[in-house]
């Protein structure tokens, strides 16, 4: 199987574990992911709130790129860019003045978007087109006995819910079900974790992320693995300041989901990039045999 690949800023940065184990998780199940040529930022969310014509202009450049790389489907493992990308594709096919606003500025650095790319996030390739039981049998280490809280956030299934339910999605907890993990009752796997509200309203982002810990702590979590990466840095980040703000005592491994995959394939912790994490996340994973780097 082969797809192009938008890996995005956060998994190459800030998150760079996160782009390391989806690579490494892809090879392993026979996922060749090719990387968009010369791919830019997609502009994420919050962008398109202020400049909202740039902002369409510049994820249309990806899907446009995409297209003259081959077309089809464009993978992602950013929630944030899912939703900018299926956006600029969704408003570029019906709204004939953004299409033509679009295309104009496109046309200047010699590219054109027609409307052939789907946008795609690793988690509905994994579930969906590599399937549940072939990654099962690939799998060396069961999870059995590791609690997982799946949290999915606000994007990856909204608003389009393109493979999974908007208000509960399954698809994480069906993944790490077939790998033998213990997936414990997580209400709120689908609420807003604050995203950039942390940067301009601290106080409300941390309760909203206090209040995802103490969910997934009463239902007896060992870990929390995520499919976006600025959901992740907002749990990793401030357990400290949400500790010291609510007087708790939270320390609780975050983890991405291609990362767990990667531990139940027997993958090695240089390739999942474990090590990068804040809170360690030995404690858990110890028990796993993984492969030596």
């Amino acid at each position: 199987m082969r797809y192009l690949y938008y890996p995005g800023c956060s998994p190459t940065t800030s998150n760079k574990a996160y782009d390391l184990s989806a690579r490494a998780v892809g090879r392993a199940l026979g996922v060749e992911l090719v990387e968009l040529d010369d791919w830019n930022c997609c502009g994420a969310t919050a962008y398109m709130s202020v400049r909202e014509l740039s902002s369409f202009v510049i994820s249309s450049r990806n899907l446009a790129l995409a297209e003259r790389q081959g077309g089809g489907d464009l993978v992602t493992v950013c929630s944030a860019c899912l939703t900018v990308l299926n956006k600029a594709s969704r408003y570029m096919a019906e709204n004939e003045d953004l299409r033509r606003a679009v295309s104009e500025a496109l046309a200047v650095v010699g590219l054109q978007y027609s409307g052939g790319i789907r946008a795609r996030h690793l988690l509905d390739v994994l579930v969906h087109d590599v399937g549940l039981e072939s990654i099962a049998e690939k799998a060396v280490n069961r999870l059995g006995g590791l609690r997982v809280a799946p949290y999915y956030g606000c994007q990856v299934s909204r608003p389009y819910g393109t493979f999974d339910d908007r208000e509960f999605p399954v698809s994480m907890d069906r993944l790490f079900s077939h790998l033998g993990a213990e997936v414990v009752d997580f209400p709120l796997k689908a609420k807003c974790c604050g995203g950039m509200l942390v940067s301009t309203n601290e106080g409300i982002a941390l309760r909203l992320i206090r209040d995802l810990f103490a969910c997934a702590v009463e239902n007896g979590a060992q870990v929390i693995a995520t499919v976006c990466p600025l959901c992740h840095i907002n749990l990793e980040a401030y357990q400290g300041k949400i500790n010291k703000r609510f007087k708790a005592n939270y320390s609780l491994p975050i983890v991405y989901f291609t990362q767990l995959v990667g531990a139940a394939l027997g993958l090695s912790r240089r390739e999942l990039g474990l090590g990068m994490e804040l809170v360690p996340t030995e404690r858990v994973l110890a028990g796993y045999k993984l492969a030596e780097p």
